[in-house]
């Protein structure tokens, strides 16, 4: 049966300290940057702008106008694949989802994780007839495209630009840094990743231990809101790796696990400005994790957000955007409201949430 969690924004504050200005919550994007704003841009800004170059995928998404003049606030999705790792080959799931707000005229970064078992309507998938499933499912459906259309409507905010790394580039990175170091919460084995042991205290990890750490979710208490917080963990190791004067001897490996793992709509130019223009954001990140209620909808689990909770965290990111607030109104608002009526007890130890599409109700 399914395990109920609390239904909540948890929010913490991130203001480093002796840290590069580059905001690390854009870190996979800016890992050409990283070296670029750090005064090497003689040395290397001939093959960063090859590397990034190949990196080049625009979506059918129109992206919101900005020209990243450290003016405007922009918005980009970050996006994890499990294409590529431990032998898969096919589309895959986006397991890792995080929206980043940078608000220059603030001075500030929201980083918002969202679990990858949130219920979500399916949008931008070429199917006419509306259709739920786990967010995470929107990218193998329709790629890049179908996961921005689909997290724009989950929290009615336009996502201006995206940044798609595989699970198997995030290896490589680790790897052409020389490995990371991270503090392990508590010792596990894990079967699924591979059946590597861990424990608990400080490690250095390779780039296939960093993957594991970064992929389980099943032997932690806190599941993928545990996972999420090592994710971040790795990808602050990564940053402090990549500015130590160490990893410029293996730039060109970074530059090369850069072209073959990541996709996004951002040109070279556009990442440069981002380094140049809206390095004071930096100055305080706050990172938030949507956290939901654990339900069984047809034998398959799933996290349910709460209306207030999918209403305040637009609120907060639109706020970040400079837009209005708006009431939202969309597949998940009106299924709670179909729940409600019926008496749906949020606080209940096995919650029963069923899911109505064109007058037919399905459910555990």
């Amino acid at each position: 049966m399914s395990k109920q969690q609390d239904s909540n924004l948890r929010t913490t504050h991130d203001k480093p300290k002796r840290r590069h200005p580059i905001l690390r919550a854009v870190v996979v994007i800016a890992l050409v940057a990283l070296f670029l704003a750090g005064g090497y841009a003689a040395r290397f800004y001939s093959q960063a702008k090859k590397a990034v170059a190949k990196t080049y995928d625009p979506v059918s998404t129109k992206a919101v106008d900005s020209d990243l003049d450290g003016k405007k606030p922009i918005s980009i999705l970050l996006m994890g694949t499990d294409t590529g790792a431990f032998g898969r080959k096919d589309t895959g799931r986006s397991d890792t989802l995080m929206l980043v707000t940078i608000n220059p005229k603030e001075k500030k970064t929201t980083m918002v994780s969202i679990p990858r078992d949130t219920l979500a309507e399916m949008v931008g998938t070429g199917n006419d007839s509306s259709t739920y499933e786990k967010i995470n499912a929107a990218y193998s459906y329709g790629k890049s495209s179908a996961a921005i259309k689909t997290v724009e409507k989950l929290l009615n905010i336009p996502i201006n630009y995206y940044v798609t790394v595989n699970m198997e580039g995030l290896q490589k990175i680790v790897d052409a840094v020389g490995g990371v170091d991270v503090n392990v919460p508590f010792t596990w084995t894990d079967a699924n990743t591979g059946g590597q042991t861990f424990k608990k205290g400080k490690a250095h990890l390779n780039g296939e231990l960093a993957l594991a750490y970064a992929r389980m979710r099943d032997e932690d208490p806190e599941g993928d809101y545990g996972r999420q917080k090592r994710q971040q963990e790795v990808i602050n190791q990564i940053v402090k790796h990549l500015l130590s004067v160490k990893s410029l001897t293996n730039y060109q490996k970074v530059m090369d696990s850069l072209s073959s793992s990541m996709r996004t709509n951002l040109t070279f130019d556009d990442m440069m400005a981002i380094a140049q223009n809206y390095r004071a954001s930096a100055g305080t990140i706050e990172r938030k994790q949507l956290r939901g209620i654990g339900v069984y909808i047809d034998n398959a689990a799933y996290q349910v957000m709460k209306t207030d909770t999918l209403q305040k965290t637009s609120d907060e990111l639109r706020e970040q955007l400079g837009l209005q607030s708006e009431k939202l109104s969309n597949f998940n608002t009106r299924q709670n409201e179909i729940n409600n009526a019926a008496g749906f007890d949020w606080t209940a130890n096995n919650p029963v949430y069923t899911v109505s599409l064109d007058g037919a109700t399905t459910g555990p």
